[in-house]
């Protein structure tokens, strides 16, 4: 599990009991536990350059390849199809698109992100 995972985890996840078997639940993250799980994440990382308004800072903070590659085929991944690949208009709106991914996925990159 990723530090963002582990972070994440212990400050939001929630854990429910059914059938005698453990199963965890995601639950999905405002805003602001959002930017507390990325502040934490970024602290713990050194500082995480621009990661608020940079998709290539978010990127590497995540742990995720930023090459301008990487970035098309995440574009296409959250169906962003804002601007050219690597014009400032897509990178804006990637960058919003990974931050709702998270978001919805419990402050955790999803599987399909990776």
């Amino acid at each position: 599990m990723s530090k963002l995972s582990d972070l994440a985890s212990s400050l939001f996840s929630k854990t429910s009991i059914s059938g005698g078997t453990k199963s965890s639940t995601v639950k999905a993250l405002t805003d602001s536990e959002l930017e507390t799980v990325l502040a934490n994440l970024a602290s713990q990382k050194g500082g995480g350059g621009n990661y608020k308004v940079s998709i290539v800072d978010l990127l590497k903070l995540l742990g995720l390849d930023s090459s301008l590659a990487a970035r098309k085929v995440l574009a296409e991944k959250l169906n962003v199809n804002a601007g050219e690949h690597g014009s400032a208009e897509q990178n804006t709106a990637l960058h919003k698109a990974v931050l709702q991914a998270l978001a919805a996925n419990g402050g955790e990159v999803p599987a399909n992100l990776k």
